[in-house]
């Protein structure tokens, strides 16, 4: 019984031994193009696999595949063939050219459409799809990475804070080498205003970001002094020319569609300090309210043990710093809970704990249509981003609304529009230059306070607030540091910006070679700026110390007048020859104006007419 058994297994792993090896079988074939030209390195693989080969020099392949699977030949230029294997055990392919790719049109200079392939300089063409739906609602930092030879880098880590761009490197030492920004043919402001310097903290925003990602049909960066020159001085820096959807409208022939894209990202701080958790407050081992962490251990015995301080008891712990401080700093007399309290001398977390997950919330709805003919199209989109930075007190919010729309003529005249708002909401803590017990210059300094708390120091536990006069309180028997906590809720930079923007354009066709063209574009933004702390800060210049409040506006207009007369002419089936002459006007006025106080008389009442000065 045994035997049979066994040779009754045996048979059936024979079975399924040749079932299986029947499966697979060899597949040969040859792959031309429509002229029937072999194409060499052709991609051949197996569907939802990493299996496969290509072809040799004369276009052939062979391949182990299933009789169910499925083959997938790709060659960049062309079209993608997929074929079922079946009982076949040769598979001839012809690939067809992708047009669309080999014959790819961008938007150039003044609007100007022409194929990539007949451009003698270099261009980077981004989609919307490699822009939508991303962490980040600032179109300078969704384009990192997007575009060979441009060099992307934000101001600090702060959402909303300005970002830098470069094509191909810098132009100049002393000034702005930011490229030009086109928005569907027209100049746009890509400005960072700032409202102090590198000492005192410039947290203010670069203009583009006004711009929602999510409403950009394409983006082409132009690349070296030749792709610019249409713009002159403008465009020496390298010009990106931006296509909305809303600038796009009427491309395409289709019914009404409604696109609607929700997202929500979490970030959080990507690096911090490389902290130990040995040592706490003082010198030398021995411990005192220092800004420091070279004092005694956290362990009990030991040289440098804690056990060996004359002001850490049996229990490990301490007197309460508010009840030791000076009496000349008023904490004592504002926290008389903590007389007598003892202060557990342990290692706290509190830089770490300070931060937060950040949430970034985009929402976006796009519709767009056109009528039966193509020759009407439209477009309007809304979108709105939430952005709560990692660090409190930061955040960014937008709303954006956009409508456009074009439709040809029966007079060979094409008209077309767009108008664009954008209401953008900027919010920061000062973050200027530090020490790490004082901050370089004017204003208060977040994260020099922060990065720099002793770890024996529990931050987050302090009350930062004196009840009595709304000053900074903190550890420092001489309460000569501020609070990091007073500062992030009494000091705040702010930037409320309204923006319109968009074009007016009128096209006649003289002939299928022959139009001319003529654009009115816009655009205006006010940016409102409120940059205050409330008295009673620490370790500050005494304008400061006496609380201020800066209020000032930043306007900025653009009117563009471009006349454009085109003309495209085949002379033969290989020589074409075009040609563009035209006309630009344009005009910028930038006005900035404000008040500045300081000298606060009433606590937290943030007023002009509540400052002396």
């Amino acid at each position: 019984m045994k035997t049979t058994t066994q040779g009754l297994l045996a048979f059936l792993m024979m079975l399924i031994v040749q079932f299986s090896f029947a499966q697979q079988k060899s597949v040969t074939g040859t792959v031309v193009d429509e002229t029937g030209i072999p194409i060499p390195s052709v991609n051949v693989f197996i569907k939802g696999t990493t299996d496969g080969t290509q072809t040799d020099f004369d276009g052939n392949y062979t391949v182990e595949v299933g009789s169910d699977q499925t083959l997938v030949f790709s060659y960049v230029g062309f079209l993608t063939q997929e074929i079922l294997v079946g009982n076949q055990s040769t598979i001839n392919v012809t690939l067809a050219s992708d047009v669309e790719q080999l014959n790819e049109v961008l938007v150039t200079a003044q609007g100007i459409k022409r194929e990539k392939k007949a451009l003698g300089y270099a261009v980077s063409s981004i989609k919307s799809k490699d822009i939508e739906q991303r962490t980040e609602g600032d179109l300078g930092r969704v384009l990192r990475g997007k575009a060979s030879g441009v060099n992307i880098t934000q101001q600090n880590g702060i959402s909303g804070s300005a970002t830098n761009i470069n094509i191909r490197g810098q132009i100049s030492f002393s000034q702005n080498n930011q490229p030009l920004f086109i928005v569907d043919g027209v100049p746009f402001s890509s400005d960072t205003n700032p409202s102090g310097d590198f000492v005192d903290g410039n947290s203010g925003s670069s203009r583009f970001l006004d711009l929602d990602p999510n409403s950009i049909e394409s983006v082409n960066v132009l690349k070296g002094f030749s792709a610019a020159t249409i713009y002159g001085e403008a465009g020496k820096n390298g010009v990106i020319l931006i296509t909305t959807k809303a600038g796009a409208a009427g491309n395409i022939v289709k019914k009404t569609e409604v696109t609607v894209n929700s997202s929500v990202f979490f970030n959080e701080i990507a690096s911090m300090p490389d902290y130990q958790y040995q040592y706490g407050n003082g010198f030398d081992q021995a411990f005192g309210w220092f800004f420091s962490n070279w004092g005694p251990s956290f362990d009990e015995g030991g040289p440098a043990g804690w056990g060996n301080q004359a002001a850490i008891d049996e229990n490990g712990t301490l007197e309460h710093p508010y009840s030791t401080a000076s009496s000349a700093t008023g904490i004592p007399q504002a926290f008389p809970e903590f007389a007598g309290a003892r202060y557990d001398w342990k290692p706290y977390r509190s830089v770490e704990n300070f931060f937060r997950t950040g949430t970034v919330i985009n929402t976006s709805v796009n519709v767009r249509g056109s009528s039966a003919d193509g020759k009407v199209g439209y477009n309007f989109s809304y979108g709105h981003l939430k952005d709560e930075g990692f660090t409190p007190g930061n955040e960014v919010g937008r709303n954006n609304f956009s409508m456009g729309g074009n439709a040809e003529l029966s007079n060979n005249f094409t008209i077309s529009g767009t108008a664009n708002y954008s209401r953008t909401n900027f919010k920061t803590p000062p973050i200027a230059a530090s020490t790490g017990n004082g901050a370089f210059g004017s204003g208060s300094s977040l994260f020099g306070n922060l990065f720099f708390t002793p770890i024996s120091v529990d931050m987050l536990g302090l009350p930062y607030e004196n009840p009595l006069t709304g000053a900074s309180v903190y550890y420092r028997q001489n309460n000569s540091i501020q609070h990091p906590l007073w500062t992030l809720n009494n000091a705040q930079n702010r930037q409320l910006t309204n923006r319109f923007f968009g074009n007016l354009t009128a096209k006649f066709d003289f002939s299928d070679n022959l139009n001319l063209v003529y654009r009115l574009g816009y655009d205006f933004y006010n940016e409102r700026n409120t940059n205050y702390q409330n008295k009673g800060g620490v370790d500050l210049p005494a304008r400061t110390l006496s609380g201020i409040l800066d209020t000032f506006d930043n306007n900025n207009m653009i009117w563009d007048h471009n006349f454009i007369l085109s003309g495209q002419y085949n002379l033969t089936d290989d020589i074409d020859v075009s040609f563009n002459a035209g006309a630009t006007s344009r005009s910028v006025s930038y006005d900035r104006q404000g008040v500045s106080s300081s000298g606060q008389l009433v606590f937290d009442v943030l007023r002009h007419n509540n400052f002396e000065l």
